[in-house]
């Protein structure tokens, strides 16, 4: 049988994209441009290249110290409520939301207004989903390699109009309702509901934007991965 060394991780199982998502702002960035080299730094980072989850702790490390703590949280939260438990601070914020919790997917998002600059690097964005991400927010993708690599690893590129009125921060919720019936439908706005840290709600219009069919699919089977194996099973 085939020996990895120490240093060699397989990759975390990703689920598939479920019929609602309830997601947590777990890192708020303001400037300008966010560049690739701020999401995963180089350099310190290179010997963990087969290595996801050592390299996921390197995740916007230069930017937001506390954005790794922050959605290994989130995470946490995911798995107790997938395993049927009722954490206190997730059913409250789907009671605000108007939802039931039944089919719904928990995971961690960031907001920046211009995310990507920089290098195609795809680890900027199997980094967040290695901890959980589901999602991106922003006014714009500065690449359209990042916000590719984005969905080839099953986070939704979701983009807020210009204009709005940014209102949420670190911890608040978003509860985005039958996403996976309108990705399947090639809708490209998504209605939302914001929860904040003090239970108040409001409406968020997001937009997905253009999406290829073979991008649609991989965001419903949850990365690129999972939708090679699907198509093998075909």
């Amino acid at each position: 049988p085939l020996k990895f060394g120490p240093n060699i991780k397989d990759w975390p199982e990703m689920t598939e994209l479920t019929e609602d998502l309830m997601l947590r702002v777990v890192s708020e960035i303001h400037d300008p441009v966010t560049t690739t080299d701020e999401l995963i730094p180089s350099g310190e980072t290179s010997s963990y290249r087969s290595n996801p989850v050592g390299l996921a702790e390197y995740t916007l490390s230069r930017r937001e110290p506390d954005y790794v703590n922050r959605s290994k949280a989130v995470r946490s939260l995911a798995e107790a409520f997938a395993a049927g438990e009722k954490p206190e601070e997730l059913t409250a914020a789907l009671a605000a939301a108007g939802a039931s919790g039944e089919n719904t997917s928990v995971g961690s998002c960031i907001f920046a207004r211009k995310p990507g600059d920089g290098s195609a690097r795809e680890q900027a964005a199997s980094c967040q989903k290695v901890l959980g991400g589901f999602a991106n927010l922003c006014f714009e993708y500065a690449t359209k390699r990042y916000r590719s690599n984005c969905i080839n690893w099953g986070m939704l590129p979701f983009v807020i109009d210009e204009g709005t009125p940014f209102e949420f921060e670190s911890g608040d919720m978003i509860f985005v309702p039958d996403v996976r019936e309108k990705v399947i439908a090639k809708d490209s706005v998504f209605p939302a509901k914001v929860v904040t840290k003090d239970g108040k709600s409001y409406d968020l219009t997001l937009r997905l934007g253009a999406l290829t069919d073979d991008e649609r699919s991989i965001l419903l089977e949850g990365c690129l991965m999972n939708y090679y194996a699907a198509q093998r099973r075909k």
